[in-house]
């Protein structure tokens, strides 16, 4: 467990443990206060197979006890994290999630009802008819329609019954523009170049601008694809095919969400992109020029960054993670983190196995620079899950901090027989007693890490004592999901 690393009269504890059998979770925690009582409570998607229904697929549950708020029954499983916005004007969050076979929901946040969710099933429309596969991470958008209410920028694709390394049955993504009042389509288009995504749209402005720049990536694992840069009023009008092609891989596509920071100190955002050939490389968020790159070769990449202060500079740096091998059999997971202003790769370690989360950072001991927070499968990483066994007797799942000022490793939880393969955990002042709380979640190990056989929520109360409550990167794609990184 974490020690006081601050002085702080409290006890590192265990708040809660929530467990639920026969699903597991491909999502990351997002909070919000949904009962009004001062704490933030829990949101998650989970699921069984990809397209088997369950009860429990959407679950809030209460940040001070663990508790279930509601549950929402689901036809498939929700891979997609929350987006929170108040929609029924009684000052509380309402969620917005997704998933796959086209699930999109907007859900009271205080009573769990359905507001709203969508359905392309029959739609005769060029485009939409493209729209009848996964929903992954939405984005808020300032309100265009004047209804005095954001809009959500979302993106549909990826079809799961293409097969790998082949062209056929691969149908183009949608981008898209929903009204979060209503769920009516305000606009959408398919991916400039046709082809298959499964990465989150990054809606941001820079400076002094009011025009909203969206980054979109198409491609998969055995796909070729494209990072593009297009315009809110490109989508408006149907123009996407007028998207700029940043940069592009002949083998490999992007799945992993951008991020957008300065990283040269010239006031303007910059890109950082990931291929899945783990090819990372940052663009001039000015004039398009590429910053830096690194590749890792041998390592693919399906992980997205996370950002922070890791060197004495006060540019930001970069985190990520890497897996050693062929999509879907990898060993070894590698975590990466890269200097922000030159490139460099200032750390890499093997610190488990097969994992696809992405971590999260914060000054843990107010030294300046930040740690980094991850979750950790160990077991035997030799172990060929495709073509062996599928399985291990001695999983355990870790959550730690990695101190990259003096590089030592603390472990923070230790779970036997679970594995987290996918999601982010949540971290920052739940309750608001001035404590880091770091809340994740878990899959159970039944000697498979690709079947569903349970799931573990925790919520871990800290004696780290909050010196700043702007948690920058305590969430999977940053602040609110956006993926956007701004200097407190």
């Amino acid at each position: 467990m974490l020690s006081c690393l601050s002085c702080a009269q409290k006890e590192t504890e265990l708040s809660w443990t929530r467990n639920f059998q026969r699903i597991g979770t491909q999502s990351s925690v997002r909070a919000a206060d949904l009962n009004n009582d001062g704490v933030k409570d829990i949101v998650i998607g989970a699921g069984k197979a990809e397209l088997d229904s369950t009860p429990l697929g959407i679950l809030a549950l209460d940040g001070l006890t663990g508790e279930s708020l509601w549950e929402k029954s689901t036809t498939a499983q929700i891979v997609g994290s929350a987006t929170f916005t108040d929609i029924t004007d009684d000052g509380i969050a309402d969620v917005f999630i997704g998933g796959r076979d086209r699930i999109l929901k907007a859900i009271n946040g205080s009573t769990g009802d359905i507001i709203w969710q969508y359905n392309a099933s029959k739609t005769e429309n060029e485009v939409l008819r493209h729209a009848v596969f996964n929903f992954y991470n939405s984005t808020l958008i300032d309100d265009v329609n004047d209804n005095g209410y954001p809009e959500l920028l979302t993106i549909n694709g990826g079809n799961w019954e293409a097969k790998p390394g082949e062209t056929i049955e691969r149908y183009p993504a949608v981008l898209m523009l929903i009204d979060a009042k209503d769920g009516r389509v305000i606009a959408a288009d398919t991916m400039p170049d046709g082809k298959e995504s499964y990465m989150s749209p990054i809606a941001y402005q820079q400076s002094g601008s009011e025009a909203t720049n969206i980054i979109i990536g198409t491609g998969g694992e055995t796909i070729g694809g494209s990072i593009y840069l297009t315009s809110l009023d490109d989508l408006l009008n149907n123009k996407l095919d007028k998207a700029l092609q940043v940069i592009t891989e002949k083998d490999h596509g992007y799945i992993a969400p951008p991020i957008v920071a300065d990283l040269n100190d010239d006031g303007v955002l910059d890109i950082t992109i990931a291929s899945h050939s783990a090819t990372i490389t940052a663009i001039d968020g000015e004039n398009r020029a590429q910053l830096w790159q690194h590749s890792l070769d041998g390592y693919e990449c399906s992980s997205s960054f996370a950002v922070g202060q890791f060197t004495s500079d006060e540019i930001p740096d970069i985190v990520t993670v890497v897996s050693k091998g062929v999509w879907p059999d990898y060993s070894d997971g590698l975590l990466v983190v890269i200097n922000g202003a030159t490139g460099e790769v200032e750390y890499q370690e093997s610190l488990g196995c097969f994992s696809l989360t992405t971590p999260v950072v914060y000054d843990l001991n107010d030294d300046g620079l930040d740690e980094v927070i991850m979750s950790i499968n160990k077991y035997d990483c030799d172990i060929e899950f495709i073509n062996d066994i599928k399985g291990t007797d001695d999983i355990a799942n870790i959550m730690i901090a990695l101190d990259l000022k003096s590089g030592t490793v603390q472990e923070i939880d230790k779970s036997p027989r679970f594995r987290n393969i996918y999601g982010s955990p949540w971290i920052g002042d739940l309750d608001d007693d001035g404590y880091l709380d770091i809340v994740y979640g878990q899959n159970y190990d039944s000697r498979d890490l690709f079947k569903v056989g349970g799931m573990r929520i925790k919520r871990i109360s800290s004696s780290i004592k909050m010196s700043d409550e702007n948690v920058a990167w305590g969430e999977y794609m940053g602040k609110s999901g956006k993926g956007i990184y701004e200097k407190s």
